[in-house]
């Protein structure tokens, strides 16, 4: 057989994880946020604009060569288009999200969205 040691247990590599992101988060001074967070909110606000253009665009250049309209669709639909990503990033800016009834996003208790409860 071997000389090796037997693996640890799975509680043991839970303890060990948590203390490795208690001592992370000390470190760092923030909680759970991904690293390169304003890159990635950079990245965000120009693909929404770019994929709202993108679909505009698209859309309109089919209806154009389908109803024979010449350029009149594809600039209607660029302005929607452009319309739904200004939509988008205001959206974003204002931290609602994706769900019915663009609440907006609140996390931890006393969360200004909740209904009051009453005594």
């Amino acid at each position: 057989m071997s000389d090796e040691p037997p693996p640890p247990s799975r509680r043991d590599f839970d303890a060990r994880l948590r203390e490795a992101k208690a001592r992370r988060r000390a470190r760092k001074g923030d909680t759970d946020q991904p690293s390169g967070g304003g890159l990635a909110f950079a990245m965000r606000v120009g693909v929404e604009v770019v994929a709202a253009l993108g679909v505009g665009v698209g859309i309109g250049l089919l209806l154009d060569r389908w109803l024979g309209t010449g350029p009149w669709m594809l600039l209607l639909f660029f302005v929607l288009g452009a319309a739904a990503g200004m939509l988008n990033i205001y959206r974003i800016m204002s931290g609602y999200g994706y769900t019915a009834g663009y609440r907006p996003k609140r996390h931890g208790p006393g969360k200004p969205d909740e209904p009051k409860r009453k005594s």
